[in-house]
Protein backbone atom coordinates (compact mmCIF):
# COMPACT_ATOMS: atom_id res chain seq x y z
CA UNK A 1 0.00 0.00 0.00
CA UNK A 2 1.26 3.33 -0.64
CA UNK A 3 1.98 5.63 1.80
CA UNK A 4 2.20 9.68 1.65
CA UNK A 5 4.84 11.31 3.70
CA UNK A 6 3.46 15.11 5.00
CA UNK A 7 6.07 17.90 4.75
CA UNK A 8 5.68 20.67 6.87
CA UNK A 9 6.22 24.16 4.85
CA UNK A 10 8.30 26.27 7.18
CA UNK A 11 9.85 28.93 5.27
CA UNK A 12 12.73 31.12 6.77
CA UNK A 13 11.42 34.53 5.73
CA UNK A 14 7.85 36.80 6.18
CA UNK A 15 7.30 39.35 3.67
CA UNK A 16 7.44 42.67 4.79
CA UNK A 17 3.58 44.59 4.38
CA UNK A 18 5.27 47.66 3.35
CA UNK A 19 6.74 45.48 0.10
CA UNK A 20 3.00 44.45 -0.58
CA UNK A 21 1.50 48.07 -0.47
CA UNK A 22 4.58 49.04 -2.67
CA UNK A 23 3.58 46.69 -5.40
CA UNK A 24 -0.41 47.15 -4.83
CA UNK A 25 0.29 51.50 -5.32
CA UNK A 26 2.58 50.43 -8.80
CA UNK A 27 -0.40 48.37 -10.04
CA UNK A 28 -2.81 51.34 -9.17
CA UNK A 29 -0.46 53.80 -10.54
CA UNK A 30 -0.88 55.45 -7.48
CA UNK A 31 1.41 57.84 -5.34
CA UNK A 32 2.34 57.87 -1.86
CA UNK A 33 1.15 61.18 -1.25
CA UNK A 34 -2.43 60.33 -2.66
CA UNK A 35 -2.34 57.55 -0.33
CA UNK A 36 -1.97 59.41 2.18
CA UNK A 37 -4.67 62.24 1.68
CA UNK A 38 -7.13 59.50 1.35
CA UNK A 39 -6.21 57.82 4.70
CA UNK A 40 -5.87 60.67 6.01
CA UNK A 41 -2.31 60.28 7.25
CA UNK A 42 1.22 61.93 6.50
CA UNK A 43 3.32 60.99 3.40
CA UNK A 44 6.22 60.19 6.09
CA UNK A 45 4.13 57.01 7.61
CA UNK A 46 3.47 55.75 4.33
CA UNK A 47 7.03 55.88 3.91
CA UNK A 48 7.94 54.72 7.10
CA UNK A 49 5.30 51.40 6.63
CA UNK A 50 6.78 51.20 3.12
CA UNK A 51 10.22 50.87 4.28
CA UNK A 52 9.14 48.49 7.44
CA UNK A 53 10.01 51.60 10.00
CA UNK A 54 5.99 51.59 11.04
CA UNK A 55 3.60 49.29 11.52
CA UNK A 56 -0.12 48.77 10.31
CA UNK A 57 -2.03 49.07 12.79
CA UNK A 58 -5.79 48.59 13.25
CA UNK A 59 -7.17 51.35 12.22
CA UNK A 60 -4.47 51.76 8.97
CA UNK A 61 -5.50 48.36 8.11
CA UNK A 62 -8.41 49.33 7.57
CA UNK A 63 -7.90 52.59 5.72
CA UNK A 64 -6.14 50.50 3.25
CA UNK A 65 -9.00 48.24 2.70
CA UNK A 66 -11.21 50.81 1.60
CA UNK A 67 -9.09 52.98 -0.33
CA UNK A 68 -6.85 49.98 -2.17
CA UNK A 69 -9.90 47.13 -2.01
CA UNK A 70 -7.49 44.46 0.00
CA UNK A 71 -8.81 43.14 3.23
CA UNK A 72 -7.69 44.89 6.48
CA UNK A 73 -7.38 41.46 7.43
CA UNK A 74 -4.38 40.55 5.14
CA UNK A 75 -2.58 43.72 6.03
CA UNK A 76 -2.97 42.97 9.67
CA UNK A 77 -1.70 39.54 8.99
CA UNK A 78 0.98 40.69 6.64
CA UNK A 79 1.98 42.67 9.82
CA UNK A 80 1.71 40.34 12.38
CA UNK A 81 3.20 37.28 10.34
CA UNK A 82 6.17 39.68 9.76
CA UNK A 83 6.70 41.40 13.40
CA UNK A 84 6.58 37.27 14.34
CA UNK A 85 9.05 36.30 12.13
CA UNK A 86 11.24 39.18 13.60
CA UNK A 87 10.80 38.66 17.15
CA UNK A 88 11.46 34.81 16.35
CA UNK A 89 14.89 35.34 14.83
CA UNK A 90 15.64 37.71 17.45
CA UNK A 91 15.26 34.76 20.32
CA UNK A 92 16.78 32.16 18.20
CA UNK A 93 19.84 34.80 17.81
CA UNK A 94 19.92 34.76 22.11
CA UNK A 95 19.81 31.07 22.03
CA UNK A 96 23.08 31.31 19.67
CA UNK A 97 24.80 33.53 22.04
CA UNK A 98 23.82 31.24 24.78
CA UNK A 99 24.55 27.62 23.48
CA UNK A 100 26.55 26.66 26.30
CA UNK A 101 23.37 26.58 28.52
CA UNK A 102 22.53 23.56 26.85
CA UNK A 103 25.24 21.56 28.40
CA UNK A 104 23.67 21.31 31.30
CA UNK A 105 20.89 19.27 30.70
CA UNK A 106 20.34 15.64 30.36
CA UNK A 107 20.39 15.90 26.55
CA UNK A 108 20.64 12.32 25.22
CA UNK A 109 17.92 10.92 27.58
CA UNK A 110 15.59 13.23 26.97
CA UNK A 111 15.70 12.10 23.77
CA UNK A 112 15.82 9.00 23.93
CA UNK A 113 12.51 9.31 26.48
CA UNK A 114 11.00 10.84 23.57
CA UNK A 115 10.94 14.17 25.18
CA UNK A 116 13.14 16.13 22.71
CA UNK A 117 13.75 15.23 18.62
CA UNK A 118 16.79 14.29 17.69
CA UNK A 119 18.28 16.79 15.19
CA UNK A 120 21.69 18.54 14.36
CA UNK A 121 20.45 21.54 14.69
CA UNK A 122 21.33 22.95 18.23
CA UNK A 123 19.34 25.85 18.41
CA UNK A 124 16.31 23.57 17.54
CA UNK A 125 17.21 21.44 20.18
CA UNK A 126 17.37 24.35 22.96
CA UNK A 127 14.01 25.32 21.98
CA UNK A 128 12.60 22.00 22.17
CA UNK A 129 13.81 21.99 25.71
CA UNK A 130 12.41 25.61 26.76
CA UNK A 131 9.73 24.61 25.80
CA UNK A 132 9.54 21.54 27.68
CA UNK A 133 10.62 23.31 30.87
CA UNK A 134 7.68 25.42 30.24
CA UNK A 135 9.28 29.01 30.32
CA UNK A 136 9.66 31.31 27.22
CA UNK A 137 13.55 31.98 27.64
CA UNK A 138 16.85 31.05 29.13
CA UNK A 139 16.62 33.90 31.28
CA UNK A 140 13.04 33.01 32.57
CA UNK A 141 14.57 29.69 33.80
CA UNK A 142 17.26 30.64 35.45
CA UNK A 143 14.59 33.28 37.32
CA UNK A 144 12.77 30.59 38.02
CA UNK A 145 15.33 28.52 39.38
CA UNK A 146 16.30 31.46 41.57
CA UNK A 147 12.87 31.99 42.95
CA UNK A 148 11.81 28.22 43.76
CA UNK A 149 13.29 27.10 47.26
CA UNK A 150 14.65 24.44 47.14
CA UNK A 151 16.22 22.66 49.48
CA UNK A 152 19.21 21.62 48.01
CA UNK A 153 20.11 24.85 47.46
CA UNK A 154 20.82 25.69 50.83
CA UNK A 155 22.97 22.44 51.14
CA UNK A 156 26.79 22.49 50.25
CA UNK A 157 26.76 18.48 50.36
CA UNK A 158 24.19 18.54 47.14
CA UNK A 159 26.06 16.34 44.74
CA UNK A 160 23.11 16.14 41.55
CA UNK A 161 23.46 18.58 38.95
CA UNK A 162 20.90 21.43 39.50
CA UNK A 163 19.56 21.10 35.72
CA UNK A 164 18.77 17.26 35.69
CA UNK A 165 17.85 17.98 39.07
CA UNK A 166 15.23 20.21 37.59
CA UNK A 167 14.83 18.29 34.48
CA UNK A 168 13.24 15.06 36.63
CA UNK A 169 11.34 17.77 38.99
CA UNK A 170 10.01 19.06 35.15
CA UNK A 171 8.78 15.15 34.22
CA UNK A 172 7.02 15.08 37.69
CA UNK A 173 5.15 17.78 36.86
CA UNK A 174 3.93 17.20 33.15
CA UNK A 175 2.90 13.36 34.95
CA UNK A 176 1.44 14.79 38.11
CA UNK A 177 -1.04 17.02 35.45
CA UNK A 178 -2.67 13.92 34.13
CA UNK A 179 -3.47 12.55 37.40
CA UNK A 180 -7.20 13.80 38.90
CA UNK A 181 -7.00 14.91 42.44
CA UNK A 182 -9.56 15.64 45.00
CA UNK A 183 -8.38 18.74 46.46
CA UNK A 184 -5.80 18.02 49.76
CA UNK A 185 -7.41 17.07 52.70
CA UNK A 186 -4.55 16.53 55.79
CA UNK A 187 -7.17 14.46 57.09
CA UNK A 188 -7.97 11.77 53.91
CA UNK A 189 -4.40 12.17 53.55
CA UNK A 190 -3.55 10.52 57.30
CA UNK A 191 -6.10 7.65 56.78
CA UNK A 192 -4.74 7.17 53.30
CA UNK A 193 -1.61 6.40 54.53
CA UNK A 194 -2.57 3.90 57.30
CA UNK A 195 -4.43 2.23 54.20
CA UNK A 196 -0.96 2.37 52.44
CA UNK A 197 1.28 0.93 55.01
CA UNK A 198 -0.63 -2.14 54.91
CA UNK A 199 -0.24 -2.57 50.88
CA UNK A 200 3.69 -2.64 51.74
CA UNK A 201 3.69 -6.45 51.99
CA UNK A 202 1.40 -6.58 48.47
CA UNK A 203 3.31 -7.17 45.06
CA UNK A 204 3.82 -4.04 42.81
CA UNK A 205 0.74 -4.89 40.49
CA UNK A 206 -1.33 -4.55 43.34
CA UNK A 207 -0.19 -1.87 45.66
CA UNK A 208 0.95 0.84 43.01
CA UNK A 209 -2.21 1.43 41.75
CA UNK A 210 -4.18 1.58 45.44
CA UNK A 211 -1.73 3.50 46.88
CA UNK A 212 -1.62 6.18 43.78
CA UNK A 213 -5.64 6.20 43.85
CA UNK A 214 -5.60 6.78 47.78
CA UNK A 215 -3.37 9.28 47.50
CA UNK A 216 -4.97 11.48 44.77
CA UNK A 217 -7.92 11.28 46.59
CA UNK A 218 -6.19 12.91 49.37
CA UNK A 219 -5.00 15.56 46.88
CA UNK A 220 -2.15 13.73 46.31
CA UNK A 221 -0.27 13.07 43.12
CA UNK A 222 2.19 9.96 43.16
CA UNK A 223 4.65 9.29 40.42
CA UNK A 224 7.41 7.21 39.51
CA UNK A 225 9.82 8.69 37.82
CA UNK A 226 13.48 6.89 36.92
CA UNK A 227 16.34 8.95 37.59
CA UNK A 228 18.00 10.98 35.37
CA UNK A 229 22.10 11.49 34.65
CA UNK A 230 24.31 12.99 37.37
CA UNK A 231 21.30 12.96 40.26
CA UNK A 232 21.12 10.84 42.74
CA UNK A 233 17.59 11.21 44.06
CA UNK A 234 15.20 8.79 45.57
CA UNK A 235 12.70 11.51 45.92
CA UNK A 236 10.75 14.98 46.03
CA UNK A 237 7.78 16.63 47.20
CA UNK A 238 6.32 19.84 46.16
CA UNK A 239 3.09 21.87 46.11
CA UNK A 240 1.42 22.23 42.62
CA UNK A 241 -1.44 24.07 43.68
CA UNK A 242 -2.88 24.94 47.04
CA UNK A 243 -4.74 21.81 46.84
CA UNK A 244 -2.77 19.77 44.90
CA UNK A 245 0.86 18.53 46.27
CA UNK A 246 3.09 15.58 44.41
CA UNK A 247 5.50 13.05 45.35
CA UNK A 248 7.92 11.62 43.09
CA UNK A 249 9.56 8.58 43.61
CA UNK A 250 12.72 7.41 41.47
CA UNK A 251 12.95 4.15 43.00
CA UNK A 252 16.51 4.56 43.02
CA UNK A 253 17.42 2.21 45.40
CA UNK A 254 15.19 -0.96 44.09
CA UNK A 255 14.41 -2.59 47.10
CA UNK A 256 11.02 -2.49 49.73
CA UNK A 257 12.42 -0.62 52.31
CA UNK A 258 13.86 2.38 50.12
CA UNK A 259 10.95 2.75 48.75
CA UNK A 260 8.41 2.81 51.75
CA UNK A 261 10.75 4.88 53.57
CA UNK A 262 10.97 7.57 50.70
CA UNK A 263 6.99 7.61 50.45
CA UNK A 264 6.24 8.09 53.96
CA UNK A 265 9.08 10.51 53.73
CA UNK A 266 7.91 12.75 51.06
CA UNK A 267 4.04 12.21 52.98
CA UNK A 268 6.03 13.69 55.94
CA UNK A 269 7.38 16.77 54.29
CA UNK A 270 3.52 17.10 52.79
CA UNK A 271 2.14 17.06 56.77
CA UNK A 272 5.26 18.61 58.48
CA UNK A 273 5.97 21.67 55.92
CA UNK A 274 5.18 24.63 53.94
CA UNK A 275 3.58 24.61 50.44
CA UNK A 276 6.25 26.72 49.33
CA UNK A 277 9.30 24.83 49.52
CA UNK A 278 10.39 22.09 47.29
CA UNK A 279 12.53 19.11 49.09
CA UNK A 280 14.37 16.76 47.58
CA UNK A 281 15.61 13.21 48.59
CA UNK A 282 19.24 12.90 47.74
CA UNK A 283 21.89 10.38 49.15
CA UNK A 284 23.88 11.45 51.86
CA UNK A 285 23.05 15.27 51.83
CA UNK A 286 23.76 16.79 54.74
CA UNK A 287 20.40 16.98 56.27
CA UNK A 288 18.48 20.10 57.46
CA UNK A 289 15.83 19.84 60.40
CA UNK A 290 13.13 19.46 57.84
CA UNK A 291 14.83 16.68 56.65
CA UNK A 292 15.24 14.95 59.82
CA UNK A 293 11.66 15.11 60.34
CA UNK A 294 10.25 13.98 57.10
CA UNK A 295 12.48 10.92 58.47
CA UNK A 296 11.48 10.69 62.07
CA UNK A 297 8.06 10.69 60.41
CA UNK A 298 9.06 7.94 57.96
CA UNK A 299 10.49 5.91 60.61
CA UNK A 300 7.46 5.86 63.25
CA UNK A 301 4.95 5.46 60.47
CA UNK A 302 6.36 2.55 59.39
CA UNK A 303 7.66 0.89 62.79
CA UNK A 304 5.81 2.49 65.80
CA UNK A 305 8.93 3.54 68.35
CA UNK A 306 6.61 1.40 71.04
CA UNK A 307 6.38 -1.81 69.21
CA UNK A 308 9.95 -1.40 67.74
CA UNK A 309 11.34 -1.05 71.28
CA UNK A 310 9.49 -3.45 72.19
CA UNK A 311 10.53 -5.73 69.74
CA UNK A 312 14.48 -5.31 70.43
CA UNK A 313 13.89 -5.84 74.35
CA UNK A 314 12.18 -9.23 73.82
CA UNK A 315 13.93 -10.47 70.93
CA UNK A 316 16.96 -12.38 72.74
CA UNK A 317 18.57 -12.63 68.89
CA UNK A 318 17.31 -10.66 65.67
CA UNK A 319 16.47 -13.96 63.18
CA UNK A 320 14.55 -14.31 59.98
CA UNK A 321 11.35 -15.69 62.41
CA UNK A 322 11.52 -13.04 64.71
CA UNK A 323 11.71 -10.54 62.04
CA UNK A 324 8.84 -12.68 59.99
CA UNK A 325 6.73 -12.87 62.41
CA UNK A 326 7.04 -8.92 63.86
CA UNK A 327 6.29 -7.78 60.57
CA UNK A 328 3.62 -9.59 60.35
CA UNK A 329 1.93 -8.36 63.54
CA UNK A 330 2.89 -5.25 62.20
CA UNK A 331 1.35 -5.46 58.99
CA UNK A 332 4.36 -4.34 56.82
CA UNK A 333 6.49 -5.95 54.68
CA UNK A 334 9.48 -7.97 56.28
CA UNK A 335 11.71 -6.15 53.83
CA UNK A 336 11.09 -2.60 56.15
CA UNK A 337 12.14 -4.44 59.20
CA UNK A 338 15.19 -5.65 57.86
CA UNK A 339 15.86 -2.02 56.61
CA UNK A 340 15.16 -0.43 59.69
CA UNK A 341 17.71 -2.81 61.92
CA UNK A 342 20.22 -2.65 59.10
CA UNK A 343 20.43 1.64 59.83
CA UNK A 344 20.08 1.09 63.38
CA UNK A 345 22.92 -1.04 63.19
CA UNK A 346 21.16 -3.61 64.86
CA UNK A 347 21.90 -6.09 62.54
CA UNK A 348 24.46 -6.16 59.87
CA UNK A 349 24.02 -4.71 56.20
CA UNK A 350 24.37 -7.98 54.48
CA UNK A 351 22.28 -9.83 56.59
CA UNK A 352 18.54 -10.68 55.84
CA UNK A 353 18.64 -8.99 52.59
CA UNK A 354 17.09 -12.39 50.80
CA UNK A 355 13.79 -10.40 53.04
CA UNK A 356 14.28 -7.15 51.29
CA UNK A 357 11.82 -7.43 47.47
CA UNK A 358 13.32 -6.31 44.69
CA UNK A 359 11.69 -3.89 42.16
CA UNK A 360 12.34 -2.61 38.58
CA UNK A 361 11.12 0.73 37.47
CA UNK A 362 9.11 0.12 34.26
CA UNK A 363 7.93 3.65 32.46
CA UNK A 364 5.42 3.38 30.14
CA UNK A 365 6.58 7.21 28.64
CA UNK A 366 8.80 9.72 29.67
Amino acid sequence: MATTKLHIFSPDYAIHPGEILEETLAARNMQKSELAERCRLSTKTVSQIIGGKAPITPETAIQLERVLGVSAKVWSNLDTNHRLFQARRAAQAELQDNEGWVNQFPITHLIKRGIIQRTNNKINIMEQLIDFLGVGSIAAWYERIRQMDVSYRQSPSFRSSPASAATWLRIGELRAEDVTCEPYNKTKFERALDKIRCLTHERPEVFEPQTKELCANAGVALVFVAELPRTHLSGATRWLTRDKALIMLSLRHKTDDHLWFSFFHEAGHILLHGRKAVFLDEDLMQQSEEEKQADQFAADALIPIDAYNGFLETTESVSEPAVLSFAQRLEIAPGIVVGRLQHDKKIEWDQLNHLKCRFQLVENRY
